[in-house]
């Protein structure tokens, strides 16, 4: 994958110095899915493993909006007649686009503003920093169709960030929260007003895309991974990477830095 020439077809995409941007553009229905955008999210985030040029991935929405999840006329009418294997197929898909981004390399800032709903909101959780506006509205919606909260990893991933009752809570009604409750529940990593948004994701991604790459992508691994780790498996897992981060040059490059009163350079080695 090359960023700098990539041009999806279903979604909008500009990469500058480090830092890639991913639009959901279909703002006439609120940014709403369609099984070739959850396929083509799907398939950047698995080639996003390979690009090294590429720190950080911010994602965001058209027109106000995040995203309403999954088209209404284009995908959940088809479902309704779809059999069963095909019908696995494509939950097998969308869970695939949540696999993507959470094993992909790259920080993901979630910037959500207006409505992110269902599916929507499953890529919200997927994403590694989530920031949010007054005026976001944030809900599970799957249990108003008659179907179970357990879609595209929430019943995994709501419960640890905003913990167990509050999850369940929304998972079993559909109720919305808005972007107060959403930053006080910790769904929202920051709640700055609408027309900062975009600036503050963007600079936020900027910052990671200038830290220590190398010791960020160890620290989302590891962050996926002591998921299902005891405790103290888990601290020596992260003995083991911490000693291996300090053989590279930026552990020493941040020393000699340091040494000068100066700010150290990252270059991921």
């Amino acid at each position: 994958m090359d960023p700098a020439s990539f041009q999806p077809q279903h979604f909008a995409w500009e990469f500058d110095n480090g830092v890639a941007t991913v639009t959901l553009n279909r703002p006439e229905r609120r940014n709403a899915l369609t099984f070739e955008s959850y396929a083509e999210l799907r398939d950047t985030f698995r080639a996003l493993r390979d690009a090294d040029t590429v720190r950080a991935v911010v994602v965001r929405g058209a027109g106000g909006n995040f995203c309403s999840g999954g088209d209404v006329h284009e995908i959940i009418g088809p479902l309704v007649a779809m059999p069963p294997r095909e019908l696995a197929a494509f939950t097998r898909m969308t869970g695939d686009l949540v696999i993507a981004m959470l094993t992909c390399r790259q920080i993901i800032v979630a910037a959500i503003d207006g409505v992110c709903v269902g599916a929507g909101a499953a890529i919200a959780m997927a994403s590694d920093i989530r920031f949010g506006t007054p005026q976001s509205r944030v809900g599970f919606l799957f249990v108003r169709v008659g179907l179970a909260g357990c879609d595209m990893g929430a019943c995994a991933m709501l419960p640890r960030i905003i913990g167990h009752g509050r999850a369940a809570e929304l998972l079993y009604t559909g109720r919305m929260m808005d972007g107060a409750e959403a930053h006080a529940n910790g769904f929202f990593n920051r709640l700055p007003a609408a027309d900062a948004l975009a600036a503050e994701a963007a600079a936020f991604a900027r910052e990671i895309a200038d830290g220590p790459m190398m010791a960020h992508r160890v620290t989302k691994r590891m962050l996926l991974e002591e998921w299902a780790m005891d405790v103290v498996p888990a601290v020596v897992a992260e003995a083991r990477e911490q000693a291996l981060l300090m053989q590279s040059k930026d552990f020493r490059r941040a020393y000699e830095a340091f040494t000068r009163k100066e700010a150290p350079r990252f270059e991921g080695d």
